[in-house]
């Protein structure tokens, strides 16, 4: 499902189902927002072409296999006054037929509101995604491992994941202590019943990926090295520490998909404690891995983030998400680290991130990926996200008056020197 605060107003208004004097002011961007799509489908119902009707029609009945649990999931939640679904009546807790039956009839108009905003989503989507196209863009996504426990795949398919028979996850998933966190990282996330997946024949799988791959051109997938072994984390724990590795049927999934799709437009997110069995999973089914040039200075030749062995089929990022900038990083360095950097480097005459981004562009990986707070040249302060933290996270955002006028040509001379612009 597509957030529907990513929905943009205008086209609405082009098509005649929401009027600009319907855009009032109100306490909060979210209520405001919640307002003008409940208009536009007012608008829609009664001002919508036979056309656009037909086209509805069409996405509802494409999309059933995931729409309909999930507007009624979204439906019961607003119901039950957006509280997990754990904590619902038991009769739609449980799945009962008659009550679930009760409840479509009863939420109709939030289910059709709901089915309305996804209709909109999607359309607006692949309009911008043929746009984007047809220009020579390609729209490379990021698909999570797993999902939470509180959400429509869950609450409908509790037979995929490893619940007990309330519903409770009996482990949940994580990393062990690593890089960014000496406790390890506790998501919570419930796990896989791989052993249920595996004679459902990965149904759940195919059908997740064939609505990512309808999304995007390419797809990252985060914590690849999961389907190889995970770290399972007994539900109870605090943090991550008391975790095991587990296997998972990585091959048996990959073949699996390779026999729907074909070869996979997938990304494989394999960082972190990698195995040579991660490694073989990923080159079995011709995945790129990722490259992070601020891992790659620690003195070892050997390391497989410093450029010297980076792989064509690999992607080469300065830092992720989950990395502080490359100014703020390479300033919090000792000095012999940063010696280190500068020496690899050859010693370069621009100041950082520059010599990174350059680095990274001469690399020989496929792709070449650069945080807009590196083409910025932005420091302390500016980090996306710090992995094992809850608090102050996913909010940074840049401004245009941040863009440098020559920015574009930079980049765009850059790319040319580094072979990286398509023919």
């Amino acid at each position: 499902a597509g957030n529907p605060f990513w929905i943009s107003l205008e086209p609405l208004i082009a098509a005649g189902w929401l009027h600009p004097a319907d855009c009032k002011d109100y306490d909060s961007v979210r209520q405001f927002r919640v307002e003008q799509l409940r208009l536009a489908h007012r608008g829609f119902e009664y001002g919508a072409t036979d056309e656009e009707r037909a086209e509805y029609d069409k996405f509802r009945r494409l999309h059933a296999g995931w729409l309909d649990e999930f507007a009624l999931f979204v439906a019961l939640r607003e119901e039950n006054s957006h509280q997990s679904w754990l904590d619902w009546p038991d009769p739609v807790r449980n799945r009962d037929d008659d009550a679930l039956q009760q409840a479509h009839t009863r939420l109709t108009s939030s289910i059709e509101q709901i089915c309305f905003e996804q209709f909109i989503f999607y359309r607006q989507w692949h309009e911008l995604k043929e746009y984007a196209n047809k220009k020579g863009v390609l729209l490379f996504g990021d698909m999570p491992i797993y999902v939470a426990l509180d959400s429509a795949d869950v609450w409908a398919q509790r037979e995929q994941f490893d619940l007990d028979e309330d519903g409770n996850p009996r482990s949940v998933a994580g990393v062990p202590p690593d890089y960014f966190s000496k406790t390890g990282q506790r998501w919570g996330n419930p796990l896989f019943d791989w052993q249920h997946m595996q004679r459902d024949q990965f149904s759940w799988w195919r059908k997740r990926l064939q609505s990512t791959f309808d999304l995007y051109d390419l797809v990252r997938i985060d914590h690849f090295r999961g389907f190889e072994a995970y770290w399972s984390i007994p539900a109870e724990s605090e943090t991550a520490v008391d975790g095991e590795w587990t296997k998972a049927p990585g091959k048996e999934l990959f073949s699996a998909m390779v026999d729907v799709f074909g070869d996979l437009p997938v990304v494989a997110e394999d960082l972190g404690l990698i195995t040579e069995e991660v490694t073989e999973l990923r080159h079995q089914f011709g995945l790129p891995g990722m490259r992070i040039l601020q891992f790659a200075f620690d003195g070892s030749n050997a390391n497989p983030y410093v450029p010297h062995n980076h792989e064509v089929g690999d992607v080469v990022y300065t830092g992720t998400h989950d990395n502080d900038t490359t100014v703020s990083w390479f300033n919090a360095l000792s000095d012999d680290e940063r010696h280190r950097v500068n020496e690899y480097l050859g010693f370069p005459s621009e100041a950082m991130p520059w010599p990174l981004v350059r680095s990274a562009m001469a690399s020989v990986a496929c792709i070449a990926i650069v945080p807009m707070q590196d083409l910025l040249e932005l420091g302390d302060g500016h980090r996306m996200n710090t992995p094992g933290t809850t608090e102050g996270n996913w909010q940074w955002r840049f401004k245009w008056n941040q863009l440098p006028p020559d920015l574009a040509g930079r980049l765009r001379h850059m790319l040319s020197v580094y072979n990286r612009i398509p023919d």
